[in-house]
């Protein structure tokens, strides 16, 4: 396989994996069987299965317990909230640009030509903006 082609992987709801795992686990079907008729692959309702099972004693006792489906949807879900929500507090803790601190600047001139009754802001060659005060 290539890398300018990924394998894209079918996203396939909670509920149709749920109503897979019940052909094989209430219905009697085959892993095979179900896969087969549904279209999927095997190994897919396998871990899916696999998943839904209930584990015994013994397996509870020597490997970790392992979350059905809909648990394990959930907690896809509340991980990527939880990550964007982190972004989202990041960016508020960040100061706004109009309060971050800049050096200010103010120039008096003495000899003012013009008849300006109130502050006018004019724009520098950079672009910032400056005021322009007249002292009578």
């Amino acid at each position: 396989m290539s890398n300018d082609k990924k394998h894209n992987r079918p996203k396939y709801s909670l509920e149709f994996k749920q109503d897979a795992t019940k052909l094989v686990l209430e219905k009697g079907y085959s892993q095979q069987q179900a896969a087969d008729h549904l279209g999927i692959s095997q190994s897919a309702l396998g871990r899916w299965v696999r998943a839904e099972r209930k584990p015994s004693a013994n397996e509870s006792a020597t490997k970790k317990s392992c979350l059905n489906l809909a648990d394990h949807d959930e907690l896809v879900r509340l991980r990527k909230e939880n990550e964007q929500l982190r972004m989202e507090r990041e960016i508020l803790k960040r100061p706004p640009s109009s309060l971050r601190k800049k050096p200010n600047k103010v120039r008096i001139y003495s000899g003012a030509t013009e008849d300006v009754s109130r502050d006018r802001a004019v724009s520098s060659d950079a672009g910032e903006h400056q005021c322009l005060l007249c002292l009578v």
